[in-house]
């Protein structure tokens, strides 16, 4: 397969990949990357030193077998913005009030990135880059060389979010943040709230001024948009996409699945706060499908209340679950009310608590799962459908309520847990307990109990699972995506304009 990727091109194609310093961001770039290397294509991925940490031991396995990958240091100007020390992920950030200054700090990196693409060797053919980080298609048009997005979403989502930002009136004209409104010109009929699509009707401040009216149009003005999703998935949402995008759209997920060994696997992301073999033994001692997996995210910002209502839901509902705390001050009262209010010793038989990074793939794809309560980031939600586990969803903020349509609405493979309002950080007390103890249980129940319709769910998750493995296999949707994207830019480059 590696023969393929030149595509008759004379020079070698030479990939720069850029992801956005978070971690739903970085993860599948790293996946892509990885994907691209193992097509002869030489990738040089741009991040922060404390960022590489991350993946330095997936990466360095990668290279050790022949694969063509480098890192190249950017320093994180985080003096200048005035954010504290090693502050180089967005899932460090202490508050909301520290986001814009981080956004400022990753928009300060155009010129020393340039200056690493014009000492790399190869010449660069191609540059990959997080839809926020908008300036790099300055940086593409510098070198001439076709920019592409990549923004860490399904099609589902990025349709809506083409749909609503040409039918702008629509979320401006509601009545309310609770009103309902009908999706125009869209495959199937959702309906949303103005607060739970990822879209701003009136953006304004320096927000708007400086990130994302640029963001909006570097995006428009890009080459093309490689989504880590499959054709068999989202069929019309690829289609419709694909044509607002003039054609230049590539679904070649889940990428997820270049991830074949058990290191890799656990280590995704970032170094697992569990033993591999800790975790796997565990799992092997519960029956078939029956353990929930409970994970919301990597900027999990539930209030405290909440998160003590989720742990007695799943307390209450009698199953085995694997529930991952994230660190921070919060957690820490968490971990205190977990263990002092004896919790922590009720649900030692049946329940596994993880307590900082998981090693969620891993997780995911040990037959003992039988289901996942997700925050329905795009990562996640993916993951859980190509490990063919049907989803409880609680969406937090941004594309996550469009991804949670998608999943219970077409494609049918999940239960709501009832969340109608984002969580929007820095306001959590505010919106406070939306789910409590009692609603827990029951959707627990509903999606892990013996219904038709939850047999029927199991079967259509299982389904999608075979088919997102089918479709990274030679010859089928996403490794022929990956062919075809591979042969566009060796025909840029051999044109040598763009």
């Amino acid at each position: 397969m590696a023969s393929q990727a030149n595509h008759q091109s004379q020079c070698p194609l030479h990939f720069v990949l850029f992801p956005f310093m978070a971690q739903g961001h970085m993860i599948p770039m790293i996946d892509i990357a990885r994907l691209l290397a193992h097509r002869d294509v030489t990738v040089t991925i741009v991040t922060t030193p404390h960022n590489a940490t991350r993946f330095k031991n997936s990466l360095s396995r990668a290279v050790e077998s022949g694969l063509s990958i480098n890192i190249v240091h950017v320093n994180f100007p985080y003096q200048e913005v005035g954010l504290p020390e090693g502050q180089e992920n967005l899932d460090l950030l202490d508050s909301l009030e520290l986001t814009l200054s981080f956004f400022r700090a990753a928009n300060m990196l155009a010129e020393p990135v340039t200056k690493l693409m014009e000492a790399m060797k190869p010449r660069p053919s191609c540059l990959i880059s997080d839809f926020c980080l908008h300036y790099t298609s300055k940086i593409a048009k510098k070198f001439n060389i076709p920019k592409i997005v990549f923004h860490g979403m399904g099609c589902f989502c990025l349709l809506c979010m083409h749909v609503l930002r040409r039918n702008i009136d629509i979320l401006k004209n509601l009545k309310s943040d609770k009103e309902f409104f009908l999706v125009p010109s869209f495959p199937d009929r959702v309906e949303f709230t103005k607060t739970q699509v990822p879209v701003e009707s009136n953006p304004s401040g320096d927000w708007k001024e400086y990130f994302l009216d640029e963001m909006v149009e570097a995006e428009d003005k890009s080459y093309g948009v490689i989504v880590n999703t499959f054709q068999e998935l989202e069929p019309a949402y690829v289609k419709d996409y694909k044509e607002a995008r003039a054609g230049k759209v590539w679904a070649i997920g889940p990428v997820s699945l270049c991830n074949k060994v058990e290191a890799d696997k656990a280590e995704r992301g970032n170094k697992a706060a569990i033993d591999q073999d800790e975790c796997l033994k565990w799992l092997d001692s519960k029956e078939e499908g029956s353990v929930l997996y409970v994970c919301l995210g990597s900027i999990c910002n539930v209030p405290l209340a909440q998160l003590k209502e989720l742990g007695l839901g799943l307390e209450e509902s009698q199953r085995p679950f694997i529930w991952v705390i994230r660190g921070g001050e919060k957690y820490n009262e968490l971990s205190e009310w977990i263990s002092e209010s004896g919790f922590e010793e009720r649900i030692k038989e049946r329940g596994l608590l993880i307590k900082g990074w998981s090693p969620q793939v891993l997780i995911l794809s040990h037959p003992s799962v039988g289901g996942f309560l997700t925050h329905c980031g795009w990562n996640s939600t993916l993951e859980g459908i190509t490990s063919g586990v049907p989803l409880l969803t609680w969406p937090l903020f941004a594309d996550q309520f469009c991804n949670e349509k998608l999943v219970v609405q077409v494609l049918k493979v999940g239960v709501r847990t009832g969340v109608e309002d984002p969580m929007r950080w820095g306001e959590e007390e505010i919106v406070g307990v939306l789910v409590d103890k009692e609603g827990v249980k029951k959707a627990v129940e509903e999606l892990m109990g013996e219904s038709d319709d939850a047999k029927e769910r199991r079967r259509r998750a299982k389904e999608l699972g075979e088919l997102a493995h089918k479709a990274v296999e030679e010859g089928c949707s996403s490794h022929s995506n990956i062919t075809l994207f591979l042969q566009d830019i060796s025909q840029v480059q051999s044109v040598g304009m763009f």
